[in-house]
């Protein structure tokens, strides 16, 4: 193996190209339209043109990324995590192009990628879980009656994905039709494919994981236990590692347990198994992550292992180690999304006009965006991630103070000033209650709505870049001007609200995916009106005020702005 082409994109691609370098490999990149400056094209030796600006059409596109594979002569193909990571059937399309599939198997991808055939395997290795559907679920009506025999609150779960796409949780009868609707829709977008199953729901929950390593010799180690307790739509903002506060014995069960469930299902590379753990210390398997994880920095760092070049050494047919490595130290990640946490985290387009990321003892940083980047809402809201490790559990969050506060973004909203927020909660910092839904139900959010706080980096004079392609293959041309006349779309921010007088506005810039009205409907507080993907996450907006529904402005498909009127709702 000497070259390996790079299936994704931001900060992943760039950690990936990294790890390249230091394993002495070249890295080639591929890039949408709008990524044609990202960092991860400027980080890899080579980059090519995938010609369009959706997933669909560039990062989730099979066929175009084995014609760049084969034409920059790659020998291997790295997928990151997201896009085409857990896809099957993309893994057989690199292996019959001959070329080396850095991943598991794509019969272990299928079997342990749909969450349904997972619980099989997990249940019959002996693994603890929750009751739940042996198969998909065709209907609302199926999921009403699972609830009505086992009970509330029930998950809806895409089978096929993972993220906290495609997973909506069930609190009362009456909203499982659409919220199983809505499950389906983000599976279908997320994935390509929008089956779903239903399980028990434990309240409160804590989400504890393990990263695995198994090799093509049925070696298999456990590098460490996580805790991702703290999230927002179940989508993780932070983890640590080692998972903190659990008994030898839950331990010793999440290591068997998953390594049993990983040779179970054949697997070989790196894997992640998650588990839920309930308040009296219950531990239900949940799903297992076929690929690298977001949050794969907190193990390196307490492990001394760098997980991307282990997966370059088992793909290679080489050895690992046949014993847990001793874990060292602790290791907290931050999620740093474009997304406002005063808004409850809204996702954010927009442009960077400042990035001053921090740095000193024991910090680490892993970005994919820098200053002048323009962040859209075709791909996924993560923009960095900042890791902090100290000796101790205290140390590393007495550390992380010091570079949330260091850590300096501006020109749209991120997730640093809920980062800032939560290290001094007591009830994560110390007491360590929190758990998968803490954040919409106990934290204090005290945050204001992001107002804006551009600097003059934007309007920086800049060098000129002018691209050249070559049979995909990009190249480029660097000039230093006295003035630049690159230009950048700024995305609006700053919006104050969702709703004025009568009218009902969007919080956001996205994509019209249902309209829940007609024109004269009447209309309560609290009833859905619109829904609006941006950053593959859906989001519901709800009725105002009670009235009657006039001035329909937008219709299904359609991409809005940020402020846009959708409708006006009238007194009736």
């Amino acid at each position: 193996m000497k070259s390996v082409l790079i299936a994704n994109r931001g900060e992943i691609a760039v950690r990936v190209a990294r790890a390249c370098k230091d394993h002495g490999l070249k890295s080639i990149a591929v890039y949408s339209d709008e990524d044609k400056n990202a960092l991860h094209v400027q980080f890899a030796d080579e980059a090519f043109a995938l010609n369009g600006i959706t997933g669909a059409q560039t990062y989730l596109n099979i066929p175009k990324i084995i014609e760049i594979a084969k034409k920059s002569e790659a020998d291997a193909v790295h997928p990151g995590y997201g896009f085409l990571s857990e896809n099957a059937d993309f893994a057989e399309a690199v292996i019959a192009a001959e070329l080396i599939w850095i991943g598991p198997p794509p019969a272990a991808i299928r079997a342990l990628g749909d969450k349904v055939s997972a619980r099989k395997i997990a249940a019959k290795v002996g693994a603890p879980q929750v009751a739940g559907t042996s198969d998909p679920v065709d209907s609302a009506d199926e999921v009403i009656t699972f609830a009505k025999e086992h009970g509330l609150p029930v998950a809806i779960k895409a089978a096929h994905g993972g993220g906290g796409r495609g997973l909506k949780v069930a609190r009362s009868i009456e909203e499982i039709p659409e919220l199983f609707a809505s499950a389906v829709r983000e599976a279908i977008s997320g994935f390509g494919r929008g089956e779903c199953f239903v399980e028990r729901y434990l309240d409160k929950p804590r989400h504890v994981e393990t990263q695995v390593l198994v090799d093509k010799h049925g070696n298999a180690m456990v590098v460490s236990t996580r805790d991702c307790s703290l999230q927002r739509r179940h989508q993780k903002l932070v983890e640590e590692a080692p998972a903190p506060f659990l008994s030898n014995a839950q331990n010793a069960e999440l290591y068997r347990s998953s390594k049993a469930i990983m040779k179970e299902a054949g697997y070989v590379g790196a894997g992640t198994c998650e588990f839920l753990v309930g308040i009296d210390g219950t531990i239900s398997f949940l799903e297992v992550n076929t690929r690298l994880q977001v949050e794969h920095p907190v193990s390196e760092e307490v492990a001394g292992i760098d997980l991307v070049r282990e997966q370059f050494r088992i793909a290679m047919g080489e050895k690992i180690k046949n014993e847990d490595p001793i874990v060292r130290g602790h290791s907290i990640e931050f999620r740093i999304n474009g997304e406002d946490p005063g808004r409850s985290f809204l996702p954010a387009p927009g442009t960077i006009t400042k990035w001053q990321a921090p740095s000193g003892p024991g910090v680490r940083v892993d970005a994919g965006f820098t200053t002048g980047d323009v962040i859209g809402g075709n791909f996924d809201s993560l923009l960095a991630k900042l890791i902090v490790t100290g000796a101790t559990r205290a140390e590393a969050i007495s550390r992380a103070k010091r570079a949330l506060a260091e850590f300096q973004v501006e020109g749209l909203a991120t997730a640093l000033p809920f980062h800032r927020a939560i290290v001094e909660d007591p009830a994560f910092a110390k007491d360590f209650k929190v758990y998968t839904s803490y954040i919409e139900t106990e934290f204090k959010n005290e945050i204001p709505m992001f107002q804006g706080g551009a600097s003059g980096a934007a309007n920086a004079t800049k060098p000129e870049i002018f691209l050249a392609e070559v049979n995909g293959k990009r190249f480029e041309v660097v000039l230093h001007p006295n003035e630049s006349k690159h230009k950048r779309h700024r995305a609006k921010g700053g919006v104050t609200g969702i709703v004025t007088g009568d009218a009902l506005t969007s919080p956001m810039q996205g994509t019209v995916v249902k309209i829940a009205v007609s024109e004269g409907d009447l209309v309560e507080v609290g009833d859905l009106i619109f829904v609006l993907e941006a950053m593959k996450m859906e989001q519901p907006l709800t009725a105002h005020k009670a009235g009657k529904i006039t001035d329909i402005s937008a219709n299904i498909g359609e991409t809005i702005t940020s402020g846009s009127k959708l409708c006006n709702i009238l007194d009736n």
